[in-house]
């Protein structure tokens, strides 16, 4: 009996070795040392993009524009309004027509501007390349609340309503700039299908500036990525080889932001796209307007019009000038339709507009450049 007993009890040293597994792990936190994780982290988040500028230099000249490389980096666009909100600051905001898509930063329309206004004001080039009504509205939105009572030129470019895919309102699915700037709930856009978690996602991030920030680290140190895919990726070559895999994503900050080249391929009087749209200069493309009763783009372009009106701005709506010689006659009857409607909505809100004369067909890159 007794050695049927001491074979069905566990010896001292097999029982503590079982209690020792047992045990929860070692690192526990009270209470009140959850608070104090709590009370760092938010600090964190709260202070860090504000103490972030102090060490990350910027100091934006004159002619200034967001690099076309970094167009997604909407907090460093906050910044740079942040900078140069003074009272003789006149903002012009618009997409890739305002912001130079075939010239330098030294050849945009702000820039000959402040040729020929000296001093007395400078004008601040807030376009962003890839900008359209849907993305420019959400952009001052979340972004441009530092425009506050401040005077707006406003560019509008009737390209976006020259066809139910510019318009974003067709029902196939597109891929387009800036996504993260369209309304993600408030408005029906057609064309946009992201997925719930998405439009959550971007939706949070415009109200909450960290998310933002650590955009702004993606795109200005880590090539558009996350710190986890900036160490898997490669160098593009076959075979491919991993430069990231050793380093750690912090050793590539180093507060330096990107900038434009000194040479860019595609800009610039040197660049072979510096071209007329077409030698010949015979118009026969024919856009398929959209009525404005029907256009997203021109809705979301009066939403924007309201919008600085609310805020006090005081703007002055710039219309065109639109490349009508690359339209077929009837066409361009079509196109003098739109831009009637657009000037009498203007004027029934006592907007004030300027719509330059059409330039000489040679002075033309494409429709609206």
């Amino acid at each position: 009996m007794k050695q049927e007993n001491s074979k069905q009890m566990p010896s001292q040293s097999d029982a503590g070795r079982r209690l020792q597994k047992a045990q929860p792990h070692a690192f526990l936190l009270s209470v009140p040392q959850w608070i104090g994780v709590l009370a760092v982290f938010l600090a964190l988040v709260l202070f860090l993009p504000s103490a972030w500028k102090t060490w990350e230099f910027f100091d934006p000249e004159l002619n200034y524009r967001v690099p076309y490389e970094t167009s997604q980096d909407y907090w460093q666009y906050e910044r740079h309004l942040k900078q140069r909100t003074q009272e003789n600051d006149i903002f012009f905001v618009g997409d890739s027509v305002v912001w130079g898509e075939y010239v330098t930063a030294d050849a945009t329309w702000s820039a000959f501007l402040n040729e020929q206004a000296s001093e007395e004001y400078q004008f601040v080039n807030l376009a962003l390349n890839g900008l359209y009504p849907l993305a420019l509205e959400g952009l001052v939105r979340h972004y441009g609340s530092d425009l506050r009572q401040g005077k707006v030129m406003l560019h509008c470019n009737l390209l976006w309503m020259s066809s139910p895919s510019a318009d974003l309102s067709q029902s196939k699915e597109q891929v387009f700039n800036h996504p993260t700037l369209v309304p993600q709930f408030r408005v029906s856009v057609p064309s946009y299908r992201a997925t719930l978690d998405t439009r959550l996602g971007r939706a949070i991030g415009h109200q909450w500036s960290f998310l933002a920030w650590v955009r702004h680290l993606q795109i200005q140190y880590w090539k558009q990525k996350d710190p986890y895919a900036w160490t898997l990726a490669d160098n593009g070559k076959y075979p491919p080889a991993y430069p990231n895999s050793y380093a750690l994503p912090w050793s590539v900050v180093d507060g330096r932001l990107i900038s434009e080249p000194d040479m860019d391929p595609d800009r610039g009087m040197q660049s072979t796209r510096h071209k007329p749209w077409s030698d010949e200069g015979v118009g026969t493309q024919r856009f398929d307007w959209v009525p404005l009763d029907d256009s997203l783009q021109w809705q979301a372009f009066q939403r924007l019009c309201q919008l600085l009106q609310d805020r006090g701005n005081d703007l002055i709506v710039v219309l065109g000038p639109f490349n009508q010689h690359i339209m077929t006659a009837d066409n361009r009857a079509k196109f003098k339709a739109i831009e009637n409607e657009v000037k009498q909505w203007l004027e029934s809100r006592s907007i004030v507009y300027s719509a330059p004369k059409l330039l000489d067909s040679s002075l033309y890159g494409d429709a609206s450049h």
